[in-house]
């Protein structure tokens, strides 16, 4: 029998448009007239107000502050380092003039700049500059700063969330005295991020380091948590990168050191984006909407009032507004609950279709019988939409902690359980293609997964199977003991076996 969902199509009969669907139906986000850009919308917008929150004080605890670049980068200052800016050569954004003039009665660009300035597609060359200025002593060291902004980054390709033109994120910057300390920042900082995805997010990743042809440009080495959606494709969540000296020396950031030597500092960058909107959707989601673990929730709890006669409105709706005011007292995972009564002038059934599409942990209905009755029916949005379990007053608001503690780890476990199921040691060429290709390729279907595989280290392997399959390596998990073994692709012997996926 073919269950009526809320959501269509379906996450097996089209994956890209079931993500869109979710967004629409939650209310998120949406295409904005500017080409490529979106409007995040209050809902979507609160989810990375939330993120913002865990994550400043994750990156206040160890040690960094904040601050503020510019958006315009002169030119001459990506030319500094070769490798950075042919990185990003084809995705810049270039502003030319500095204002406008009326000519045939239309408005052009008039004034040329005397040198153009690229709009912030990252911050390293800018951020150096300042570093230069302000670093002169090993005393100085070391510099540990955060910035929360926008960049751009012409994307030809865009899905909301996942890749615009423009979006939001993060960016860390630091120097070090030696390459061990910045290492020992670059590694400290994965780990931040992969705590993020685990325990706030509810989302397993692994850590790995990138391949040289998937390093930042001009970084010495890249490190990565990586996620599998539901439809089995990769995710990169968070970068992690020790840029060693070459950012350095591009920008002139020296100090003297304790032997009062002259030296170049060692630097690191990292980076979390609004990507992890994206990554929430396409974890939790089912074919009713949005699924929201309950540590970044735009709300936890929602109480709709069930009023089918006038008179009882005023019972009800006073119980709605107390019963919330004892649940707002309920602390979770450091801070008052949010809860929400809907007293919208609309159905009782349209209000809980609405919150179940966007993903509110938990919905409890209040009516004049679970008034009498002292018994509230409590949904949880992990649960069948039609399950329900009757709570007292008392029982409820002692229990809605645990109750939200579960749903959390019910996600993570179920995220995690999909994972490992569509995680697969692969030893052969031919299994290793046939793994990734569809069955039926007149209708595609969510296949494949992650593929643990050997690799001898060749480029021309991974650039092989990107061309063959679309598939490349995520990354060279850096967790658990290396195993030795034979590439299946070139028959040579391999160090450890890597993670294979197609991605976004």
């Amino acid at each position: 029998m073919n269950q009526k969902t809320a959501i269509n199509p379906k996450r097996h009969e089209n994956y890209p448009e079931w993500y869109q669907e979710v967004m629409k139906a939650a209310d998120l986000a949406e295409h904005s007239a500017v080409r490529g850009c979106m409007v995040i919308k209050p809902w979507g917008y609160s989810i990375w107000e939330n993120m913002q929150r865990v994550l400043d004080h994750k990156f206040k605890e160890t040690g960094h502050q904040n601050a503020y670049f510019p958006l315009f980068i002169p030119l001459s200052y990506l030319q500094k380092e070769a490798e950075h800016v042919e990185g990003f050569a084809k995705e810049c954004a270039v502003v030319t003039h500095h204002r406008l003039e009326t000519k045939d009665g239309k408005l052009v660009p008039a004034g040329p700049l005397d040198e153009p300035l690229i709009v912030r597609p990252t911050s390293e060359t800018i951020i150096g500059e300042s570093f230069s200025r302000w670093i002169t002593s090993y005393r100085d060291l070391p510099l540990l700063l955060n910035q929360w902004c926008n960049v751009v980054r012409w994307e030809m390709r865009t899905r909301l969330f996942l890749r615009t033109t423009e979006f939001l994120w993060q960016e860390g910057h630091t120097a070090h005295a030696t390459a061990d300390e910045a290492l020992e920042e670059t590694m400290r900082m994965l780990g931040v991020y992969e705590e993020f995805a685990r325990k706030t997010l509810a989302i397993p990743v692994i850590r790995g380091e990138k391949t040289p042809s998937e390093r930042f440009p001009g970084a010495v080495s890249t490190y990565s948590i990586e996620g599998m959606m539901q439809d089995r494709k990769a995710l990169q969540m968070g970068t992690s990168h020790f840029l060693g000296q070459n950012f350095a020396k591009s920008s002139e950031i020296k100090f003297q050191d304790q032997s009062g030597e002259m030296a170049y500092a060692w630097t690191t960058s990292w980076g979390m984006t609004t990507r992890m909107i994206g990554a929430l959707i396409m974890t939790h989601s089912d074919d009713d909407g949005l699924v929201l673990p309950p540590k970044i929730a735009s709300a936890h709890i929602v109480i709709i009032p069930i009023i089918h006669k006038e008179e009882s409105r005023a019972e009800v709706m006073g119980c709605c507004h107390s019963l919330a005011g004892e649940l707002r007292h309920v602390l979770f995972d450091g801070k008052p609950l949010v809860v929400i009564v809907d007293e919208r002038d609309i159905r009782s059934g349209e209000k809980t279709w609405g919150w179940i599409k966007k993903g509110v942990p938990v919905r409890i209905e209040v009516g004049p019988r679970d008034i009498a009755g002292d018994s509230f029916p409590v949904s949880r949005r992990d649960k069948p939409h039609k399950e329900t379990s009757p709570l007292s007053r008392g029982h409820l608001v002692a229990r809605i902690g645990d109750i939200l503690e579960d749903i959390q780890n019910s996600l993570y476990q179920k995220a995690l359980a999909y994972r490992q199921a569509h995680t697969k040691k692969i030893d052969r060429k031919e299994d290793f293609y046939a793994y990734f290709t569809p069955a039926n390729k007149d209708q595609p279907e969510i296949h494949g997964g992650f593929a643990l595989a050997h690799w001898c280290g060749d480029p021309a392997v991974e650039e092989q199977i990107k061309n063959d399959l679309s598939v490349t390596i995520r990354c060279i998990p850096i967790d658990g003991e290396a195993e030795e073994g034979i590439c299946p692709f070139t028959g040579k012997k391999s160090a450890e076996r890597v993670i294979y996926a197609k991605s976004y």
